[in-house]
């Protein structure tokens, strides 16, 4: 009897040892392939790729899901796109939103904008949406204005969202409502909705030197920090392992405990998001080799 319960011992022991090895392997591998987002593929390709084209590229690059950011030409499409990746099993990460106060208002949205709602519904898709807003919207407004109208537009675009079993999570897209503590200002000021940060490194050369309290200071808010390299002095988009600065900055959220996801860039006008994911798949494979 004693000699099957020290057996059993053992086998549960080994159980619990190789569970913590799968967990300690799972939080050194944060940028294994299932935990990148493919980002701005839809807007930015020059081959301008159908719906089905789009899919089988992400297939033939080895990614099983991606964000979904498009331009007003491809509204007449969104449907057909989200229903064919949930079809392929391809998960639909984020939908981009971008707001112009100009012409967006609470409980009356352009019809470009209202057609991410509706299509939201009809497709059944529950995802998170990244809303970025027009930042020469608030050069005229003084912080209490700017706030104010911020929070009564986020407010309602989570209401929205929630009711549709979505999220809505604030994307730094420069401007007022780009800076990390004005979107933590709206984010407090909501504190019954649940609403997140999407940080964007091409979109935070404005905030360089604040860079290391700004990611500190956003931590509890971060649901995808979509990586660029980067350089103090620019250009806005820099393929990942290209950049001076990019490795210490996602070193710091390694150390922060951030382990993702992390959206990886196919953006660069006139490029091909095929060729430039790749580029950057293998850029931050060779700055992380270990996590990879």
């Amino acid at each position: 009897m004693m000699v099957i319960k020290s057996y059993a011992l053992v086998i549960l022991l080994c159980f619990l040892l190789s569970a913590c090895q799968d967990t300690i392997v799972e939080k050194q591998t944060p940028f294994k392939q299932d935990n990148l987002i493919p980002w701005s593929i839809v807007g930015f390709d020059v081959k301008e790729r159908t719906p089905e084209q789009r899919l089988a590229m992400l297939e033939e690059l080895g990614f099983k899901q991606y964000a979904y950011g498009h331009r007003l030409k491809h509204i007449p499409t969104m449907k057909h796109e989200w229903q064919l990746a949930k079809e392929k099993g391809i998960d639909i990460k984020a939908v981009w939103l971008y707001i112009n106060l100009a012409k967006d208002k609470p409980g009356s949205l352009r019809e470009q904008t209202e057609a991410v709602f509706e299509n939201l519904a009809a497709v059944n898709l529950h995802t998170q949406i990244w809303v970025g807003f027009d930042p020469k919207y608030f050069q005229n407004l003084s912080n209490q204005q700017a706030l104010k109208e911020a929070v009564e537009m986020v407010s309602y675009l989570s209401k929205r969202a929630s009711s549709l079993g979505s999220k809505v999570a604030l994307y730094n897209h420069g401007g007022w409502f780009g800076k990390p503590e004005n979107q933590i200002k709206i984010i407090n000021s909501l504190p019954k909705h649940d609403i997140g940060v999407v940080f964007n490194f091409h979109h935070g050369h404005d905030t360089l030197n604040d860079y290391n309290k700004n990611i500190k200071m956003l931590m509890p808010y971060l649901w995808c920090v979509n990586l660029n390299g980067m350089k103090s002095d620019g250009p806005k988009i820099v393929t990942l392992g290209e950049g001076n600065l990019e490795q210490e900055m996602i070193q710091l959220l390694l150390d922060l405990n951030y382990q993702g996801p992390f959206g990886l860039l196919g953006h660069v006008k006139g490029g091909d998001p095929a060729v430039i994911l790749q580029q950057n798949l293998d850029g931050l494979r060779q700055l992380f080799p270990k996590q990879s």
